[in-house]
């Protein structure tokens, strides 16, 4: 008789039924996929980034479609933390699905400020800290690209919060390595990566770029395998857990993720074109645990033969 493979996982003390998420900034705040998804079948839900004060984001046009994803500069629009709280936690709340919360901040001090706004809040699982903003007292030297201030933010929000802590690191780094020991050593409890890779976008009639920002954030099929290589990297050297995220829209491209050492991952890009893709992901990776006879999805994480490839 054949019977459902455990596909049960824990992530920073968060139980969730499977290790497939759905990525901040891709999936709105739930209720705008809800009439195509089965919210409840999710691992969790990564909502849209938050900071203290409603943001209008940047002017559009702020996405492109390019052969290899998308690029977009949406500028991390949103209602705010009251205007989340009370717009939407309500409908989320409704779910058994865990709710993660991606937050950021001009300034350290918003960042922990935000974290502890959402300290109080019923039905907030946990926090994923999106480090690739700017600095406004620093410049604007993004907190994610400098060991330093990523270490600092870090520390200030995990002072700040109860809640499990997700730092979510860029990709722009010239080792990916440092800066996920740092976030283990500053108390994260798992790593989210990778954001997304600066991109432009020109037009060629126009010569000017597409994007109003002018440089927007590359996601999709296009940084899939180098995403894998982050997470192969970052997973080595760290005993927290690792989500993956990049360019998955079947359930090779998350076993992939699983394979290098990410106990977890999220769906981003594929949710704008197919809404569904989580819910095929999760079906394809239950197929694989069977086919291979592991005891769990658990078993599958980390279980790359690397090794030169023999002829």
């Amino acid at each position: 008789m054949n019977t459902s493979p455990d596909m049960s996982i824990e992530i920073a003390g968060i139980p969730m039924r499977n290790p497939v998420m759905v990525a901040s900034g891709t999936f709105g705040y739930g209720v705008e996929y809800a009439d195509m998804v089965d919210i409840g079948s999710l691992g969790a839900v990564v909502v849209k980034g938050i900071c203290m004060e409603p943001c209008d984001g940047n002017l559009p046009p702020r996405m492109a479609e390019v052969p290899s994803g998308l690029v977009n500069a949406i500028g991390l629009q949103g209602p705010g933390v009251k205007g989340f709280v009370e717009n939407y936690m309500p409908f989320l709340r409704q779910h058994k699905t865990p709710v993660i919360v991606n937050i950021w901040g001009r300034t350290i001090e918003e960042y922990a400020n935000v974290a502890a706004a959402f300290d109080v809040v019923e039905g907030i699982a946990g926090l994923e800290l999106n480090i690739s903003c700017p600095n406004v007292k620093e410049g604007g030297v993004s907190f994610g690209t400098d060991l330093r201030m990523a270490a600092k933010v870090i520390s200030a929000v995990r002072r700040s919060t109860k809640l499990p802590l997700i730092p979510k690191l860029s990709p722009n780094v010239a080792g990916i390595g440092a800066f996920a020991r740092m976030a283990e050593d500053e108390g994260a409890d798992a790593i989210s990566l990778i954001n997304t890779l600066p991109a432009l976008v020109i037009d060629v009639e126009t010569r000017r770029p597409v994007l109003r920002n002018g440089v927007g954030g590359l996601s999709g099929a296009g940084i899939h395998h180098f995403a894998v290589k982050q997470v192969w990297d970052a997973s080595r050297v760290v005993s927290i857990p690792v989500i993956g995220m990049g360019g998955i829209y079947e359930p090779d491209d998350a076993l992939r993720f699983l394979l290098a050492g990410a106990s977890a991952v999220a769906v981003g890009t594929a949710n704008f074109t197919e809404p569904r893709t989580a819910m095929r992901v999760i079906a394809g990776m239950e197929d694989y645990v069977q086919r291979h006879e592991y005891g769990s999805i658990r078993d599958v994480v980390g279980m790359l033969q690397y090794g030169q490839v023999k002829p």
